[in-house]
């Protein structure tokens, strides 16, 4: 099936003289995650992974994808005639090196430049150009094959009141306003659809676990304009914007605007806005290229924003301790499939004051499903779960209040002393890595070696990053704070600050055999000052215990086991008044010291 849609879009190819066609698994806006019009590149391939890219040529097809893909990829390629490319593995050529290598002088590269950044397009201009190769980017041949695609999603449009937000749309405005002169530049064109809900203080539905509405936005020191598709927006919601002194416009119609937009300075966030808006800005005016301001404050946490994510993260962990009780009980009951054991999960969740949906589709990985670290289970292929071994859950949810994201590795029944020693370095650098105590000044990579040294020290390493940033009440990935060990230059390194949201979260991903991730939110905090400067450290917000029968106790020195027993016990002190006097019982053994 997947050979013929490719058959048919080389068809394609050769009525407009195309040699090789880029489909990435981008939206127009730069989405980690998209919504169902956009997923081109599953269509053409039948990789459903979240990342990757996928090019055609007349000769063969390729995917690219990173480490947390490769062991899915290999197997949802498998029989397709699509090769696979290992990303940032040894011999394995960029997309760019090999479109080098293939592509001969006179022919023609073409993709879709809604659904390519401003900075890969023009990489991809630039280097292919001095093989005298040319770019087409105004190509959807997609849309040309995909005869039932699916309409773009139009969901309800509604705002984030005062109370929940911290700060007013206007205050936000003005701060952008401010950013825009320091960096000399005259407007803002805003792409990037978590920034755009954080700035106008609203939130849709167009992108499934994303509360997110397609949007873009135009910001100078005159008038905020917000393009979005305005019969989703409620009454209500169009009257907060319009007090907000926003003006509205319908969505489409942010190409036609920009066309008459000149001598303007526009700041550009060349990741996030993508090649055709790009184009369009680029002839009538000076592209300024910088972060998009908004993408740094949004991620510094409000005290109301904290407020309220510190309760939405203990309701939330109540509802994991209730699922972990009832999975290690269910167990010896009778197996259960990991479809099931997600659905019980995610109604726990459902039930919680504020719930709006879940922040990711929960990856509940039993045995060696757990060695892909993004796994996803199906109906007619998922695994029943027996009173042994471990299963590692990774969930999370959208509150009135947050975003949450936790993964624990639950220990059903015996397990092995060499996977014990593993489960337990991850324990020892997810704990070290939460008492660190730093700097003002450093960043996620001058951190990342205390979550990953325990298992370094046995030549162990996991293929991402230890954390990621989390949005308020928006996507459970969030920028542009990271922690990860790697020099990348194509990866912003930013100060920690406090305010804002990391998760936390080693691992060890065995293919055949098992995958452990243990994983807690932090939030930076201010520690101390004095002569040597402002020291920062970090404030747990996720309260679930972690599996002691998974512990090598002879692995851990007296240091490592009294930070182990002390976040039990401040869990137990925080969590016990969520919990009714069955499930107190159950919590204070699971959290009772060892050693």
């Amino acid at each position: 099936m997947n050979t013929e849609k490719i058959n048919l879009l080389r068809q394609e190819m050769i009525k407009e003289g195309i040699h090789a066609y880029l489909v990435p698994t981008n939206d127009f806006h730069g989405s980690e995650y998209v919504c169902e019009a956009f997923k081109a590149r599953e269509y053409l391939s039948g990789f459903t992974g979240s990342a990757g890219t996928l090019v055609v040529t007349m000769e063969e097809a390729g995917l690219w994808t990173d480490g947390r893909y490769f062991i899915q990829a290999e197997r949802e390629l498998k029989g397709s005639g699509i090769r696979l490319f290992r990303m940032q593995t040894e011999g394995v050529p960029t997309i760019k090196e090999y479109l080098q290598q293939e592509m001969k002088s006179g022919q023609t590269l073409a993709f879709d430049g809604r659904c390519i950044s401003a900075k890969m397009g023009e990489q991809y201009e630039r280097e292919l150009q001095k093989q005298n190769v040319a770019i087409k980017y105004d190509q959807d041949l997609i849309g040309r094959i995909w005869t039932n695609r699916p309409d773009l999603p139009c969901q309800s449009i509604w705002s984030l009141p005062l109370e929940w937000s911290g700060k007013s749309c206007l205050d936000k405005v003005e701060e952008v306003r401010s950013v825009l002169k320091e960096e000399d530049a005259e407007a803002l064109l805003l792409t990037k659809l978590d920034d755009l809900m954080w700035l106008f203080n609203i939130r849709g539905g167009d992108i499934p676990c994303n509360p997110v509405a397609l949007s873009y936005g135009y910001i100078d020191q005159e008038q905020a304009l917000l393009f979005v598709q305005e019969k989703a927006l409620t009454e209500a919601c169009r009257n907060d914007l319009l007090k907000e002194q926003v003006t509205i416009c319908e969505y489409e119609k942010i190409y036609r605007w920009l066309q008459n937009l000149k001598d303007k300075k526009v700041l550009i966030d060349s990741d996030k806005c993508n090649y055709s808006l790009y184009k369009l800005i680029e002839r009538k005016n000076l592209p300024v290229i910088k972060e998009n301001p908004t993408e740094s404050l949004k991620a510094v946490k409000n005290p109301v924003e904290l407020k309220q994510i510190r309760e939405c993260y203990r309701q939330d962990s109540a509802a994991v301790i209730r699922f972990i009780k009832w999975i290690k009980e269910k167990t010896k009951e009778n197996p259960l499939t990991e479809i099931q054991a997600a659905a019980y999960l995610d109604g726990l969740r459902a039930k919680i004051p504020g719930f709006l949906e879940l922040s990711f589709e929960t990856i509940c990985a039993y045995g060696e499903n757990a060695a892909m670290m993004h796994y996803g289970a199906k109906e007619e292929q998922c695994s029943a779960i027996e009173p042994e071994g471990l299963l590692l859950v990774d969930s999370g949810g959208q509150y009135w209040g947050g975003t949450t994201d936790v993964t624990r590795t639950i220990v059903l029944g015996e397990i092995c002393t060499e996977i014990k020693k593993q489960y337990t370095a991850v324990v020892k650098g997810m704990l070290s890595l939460s008492q660190a105590v730093f700097l003002h000044g450093c960043t996620g990579r001058n951190l990342d070696i205390l979550a990953r040294e325990p298992l370094w020290q046995m030549k162990i390493d996991y293929k991402c990053g230890t954390g990621h940033g989390i949005g308020y009440m928006l996507n459970v990935h969030e920028g542009p704070q990271n922690i990860r060990w790697s020099y990348n230059k194509d990866i912003a390194e930013t100060v920690l600050v406090p305010g804002m949201l990391l998760s936390n979260e080693p691992g060890v991903y065995k293919e055949g055999s098992h995958g452990i991730r243990i994983e807690n939110i932090l939030a930076v905090k201010d520690v101390s000052k004095n002569a040597d400067g402002q020291f920062l450290g970090f404030e747990t917000l996720t309260w679930v215990p972690i599996d002691t029968d998974g512990i090598e106790v002879a692995e851990m020195n007296a240091g490592e086991l009294e930070q182990l027993n002390e976040y039990h016990r401040k869990l137990y002190e925080v969590m016990k008044d969520y919990l009714n006097e069955e499930e107190q019982e159950w919590l204070s053994d699971a959290t009772k010291p060892i050693g």
